[in-house]
């Protein structure tokens, strides 16, 4: 992983001596909350309804062990003892002191971490595909990239103030597993006709009031431009974006309003002043960034130990685990292993201090010191030897960190919601507890195969409702708490927004009404079909009437 030189440190040291002293100010009171609140959003500072919050960022999602065991000491010295991994990929921290803060900022740096633009109208946190540098289907690995962009966005000001919050993803495998069609700006990894690097380019995607799929922008773009492209579009985007309308801000309503063609005239036109400029990325610079990425010594053959062999035969629990939880790595004889922070009864994402210091154990005694945190809200061991898979296991099933339900409906990935958040219509997480209690069945889940349920407290949509093949959203109803729901939602490369089936449900109603979504699926699906394919052929109709009874009600 990235390291930081001289200048980087000096850099995030110098913005927590700074931010001190503003905190300093406010709580003295020579400086207003009016002039404090663009400070502490810059340093990832939120209001809370119980207290503030501290937004870390987890560049690309990526962790060293050293630096896990920072976010466990943080959690026990200046919090309740946990912390929340979110659908950005970050870390909050959900009942900091104001006055702690720039103690807590402080203690990041040490382990060359911060806050920094993980809040604001800015480009937010980079994330990529949580099997990057890994994956068997991988074209290059997208982590140098991510980097590069992060250092051209931090404290840039040109892009410090833009109309809204600015998300970028980029994933290099032939499926993509960052959501990319759902950021501001996407980039996928692309080789042209001669073999050369580069990106296909997708612009105007995002969640939120207003949910869109990003569209294809560019099909090939040579990586020495990423750069001077992004540029270009976020120059476009910072000229003609909407500053009148919060609702009308994001990028995505530019892209609509200009359509596709007109937006990308201005950004070829943008484009013609920058490419070729100071931000080509030569050669030696990309050869300087990948030499940080360039991953463990793995060793050349691994042949299977007959102990870990013995268990995959004869341990029931043991095998489901690695059928759900264990993925195929590049390497022969290295697997990648997915620990879930999704054991029933504990809200999702939720890590404690003492299973952040087990992972990060883990990570050291068997990948090689790092881990990755997905938008899933799960965390990952990228580098473990097959041999090693059952030890492992034994150790994370004794903490809360191998139930056997990646991917599965259990799986739930939810935003903090009415519990935390002050924008939030409702409260997220006892929903999903009651739907994980409900169903809190292995065999069940495995007869159901993959099936993603999102839940989000209100429009925002942090729990990325819109793309769970069952989406649950909070809203208010003559000031009660009610759940709206979807379906076929989708992301990868068939990337889809789910469609609301009808009327919401009262909170206590909910696990029955997904059993009776659930119940309709097995009866319709043909042999081995996957729910969100079930959907996708037979469209929301049966759905509706088996959930509404009727017909007239369904269509109401």
């Amino acid at each position: 992983m990235y390291r930081y030189n001289e200048i980087d440190q000096r850099l995030v040291d110098d913005r927590v001596s700074v931010f001190r002293d503003q905190t300093r100010r406010f709580l003295n009171g020579s400086l207003s909350e009016d002039d404090f609140r663009p400070l502490r959003l810059q340093n990832g500072l939120y209001v809370q309804r119980q207290s503030p919050m501290l937004r870390v960022a987890i560049p690309y999602g990526t962790l060293a062990s050293h630096q896990l065991r920072a976010l466990a000491r943080i959690a026990r010295t200046w919090d309740r003892g946990y912390g929340h991994f979110t659908t950005r990929c970050n870390i909050q921290f959900n009942w900091v002191r104001l006055a702690e803060v720039p103690d807590i900022l402080a203690e990041l740096a040490k382990v060359q971490m911060h806050a920094i633009q993980t809040s604001g109208n800015c480009i937010r946190n980079i994330t990529t595909d949580q099997f990057a540098g890994v994956a068997d289907d991988e074209i290059f690995d997208p982590r140098p990239y991510c980097e590069i962009v992060r250092q051209w966005s931090t404290l840039a000001p040109e892009f410090l103030f833009l109309p809204r919050k600015f998300k970028i993803a980029i994933a290099g495998g032939e499926e993509d597993r960052a959501a990319v069609r759902f950021h501001d700006i996407g980039a996928l990894a692309r080789l042209d006709a001669d073999g050369q690097p580069g990106f296909e380019i997708h612009v105007g995607g995002g969640l939120g009031r207003t949910p869109m799929v990003g569209q294809c922008l560019k099909a090939f773009l040579p990586r020495a431009e990423l750069l001077n492209y992004f540029e270009a579009i976020l120059r476009v985007y910072n000229r003609y974006g909407r500053r009148d309308n919060k609702y009308k801000a994001r990028i995505k309503i530019l892209v609509k309003d200009l359509t596709l063609e007109g937006f990308s005239r201005e950004v070829e036109s943008e484009w013609a002043y920058s490419r070729n400029g100071p931000n080509t990325i030569s050669p030696a610079g990309f050869g300087t960034m990948e030499a940080f990425f360039a991953g463990p010594r793995y060793a050349d053959r691994l042949p299977h130990d007959p102990a870990s062999l013995e268990a995959l035969r004869h341990n029931r629990a043991y095998l489901r685990w690695v059928e759900r939880n264990v993925a195929l790595h590049r390497e022969a004889g290295y697997r990648i292993v997915t620990l879930t922070l999704k054991k029933t009864g504990v809200p999702p994402g939720d890590a404690t201090a003492d299973q952040m210091d087990v992972v990060a154990d883990l990570a050291e005694r068997f990948s090689a010191g790092e881990i990755r945190v997905t938008h899933e809200q799960n965390l990952i061991l990228p580098h473990v030897a097959h041999n090693d898979l059952f030890k492992l296991w034994v150790i994370a099933s004794a903490h809360g960190l191998a139930t056997a339900n990646a991917g599965l409906l259990t799986d739930v990935v939810c935003c903090p919601g009415g519990d935390f958040c002050s924008l939030a219509n409702a409260k997220s997480i006892p929903v999903a507890k009651a739907i994980q209690e409900r169903f809190d069945r292995l065999d069940y889940l495995f007869d159901l195969g993959p099936l993603e349920l999102n839940i989000s407290g209100c429009v925002n949509a942090c729990g990325h409702h819109h793309i769970g093949h069952i989406g649950i959203l909070g809203v208010d109803k003559n000031n009660e708490e009610w759940y709206q729901i979807t379906l076929g939602g989708r992301e990868g490369n068939r990337s889809n927004i789910g469609r609301v089936i009808g009327p919401s449900f009262a909170a206590a109603d909910i696990p029955a009404t997904i059993e009776t979504l659930l119940e309709t699926y097995v009866r319709l699906r043909n042999e081995d079909e996957l729910f969100i394919d079930t959907v996708e052929r037979v469209g929301l109709g049966p759905f509706k009437i088996a959930v509404y009874g009727s017909t007239h009600e369904a269509n109401h």
